[in-house]
């Protein structure tokens, strides 16, 4: 595979890892074109060039490169930390036709300490949740098909995310794969090198591990597909 993209300069991962330091609304200000020629833009070329790559084989993933990246500026209305600033740069890739929170979507994120890399579904409503659960269920062999080989578990590792203690309410609790059931999170994700951040190497990273999981990606949106298309049937119905 040849890579579409050559890296992050290292001056990106050096604004990234002194903004860390100095997490400061005057410093980033001075500092904001850096930002903009060595972080955000690349990240644009990032998006751009993955999407080149994954019109083959996640099409329905493929949108507008401008609204992938999320925001450098942190959300602290409702937190206690008030550093304004994120010291690390990321992007979802999501649906056409769904929000960012809707269904399971792919994720890259750079910064100093690694390249992250994911794909699932991370903090589903409790009705969503209940939707795949039950898709696992009836499919649980399908499911695990899509996660639990050689190829995937040398890419991210074990399945990932957060479980319940106790079994969900309308499961069995007797069913073979009651273990995944219980799970809040359905998660493929795993970090890999930093030094890969400034090198043609980390798309070519990037697009392997996104087509691994994307067989994933799938199994878990054919019931959030089904839900949304209902919901919109019944605000059209509504009008």
């Amino acid at each position: 595979m040849k890579s579409l993209f050559p890296g992050f300069p290292a001056e990106g991962l050096t604004f990234l890892r002194d903004l860390k330091q100095n997490n400061d609304r005057e410093w980033f200000n001075v500092r904001k074109p850096v930002f903009e020629e060595t972080v955000r833009q690349p990240m644009l070329q990032l998006v751009t060039a993955l999407h080149r790559e994954m019109a083959r084989f996640a099409p329905d993933y493929v949108g507008d490169p401008a609204k992938c990246p999320y925001r450098i500026y942190r959300d602290t209305r409702f937190s206690k930390n008030k550093i304004p600033y994120k010291s690390y740069t990321s992007a979802l890739f999501w649906r056409n036709g769904s929000s960012k929170d809707d269904l399971a979507s792919f994720y890259v994120g750079i910064s100093p300490e690694g390249v992250d890399v994911g794909s699932g579904i991370y903090s589903p409503e409790p009705d969503a949740l209940r939707a795949v659960r039950h898709h696992i269920a009836d499919n649980a062999a399908a499911f695990r098909a899509t996660f639990d080989t050689t190829r995937v578990r040398k890419l991210f590792g074990e399945l990932s995310g957060e479980s319940l203690a106790r079994v969900p309410k309308g499961f069995d609790s007797a069913h073979p794969e009651i273990e995944l059931l219980k799970r809040k999170q359905y998660l493929l994700w795993t970090k890999l090198d930093p030094a890969l951040a400034t090198t043609p190497k980390l798309f070519i990273e990037l697009v392997t591990r996104m087509e691994a999981a994307t067989p994933f990606i799938e199994f878990l949106n054919q019931p959030l597909v089904q839900r949304l298309k209902k919901q919109k049937q019944e605000a059209q119905f509504l009008r």
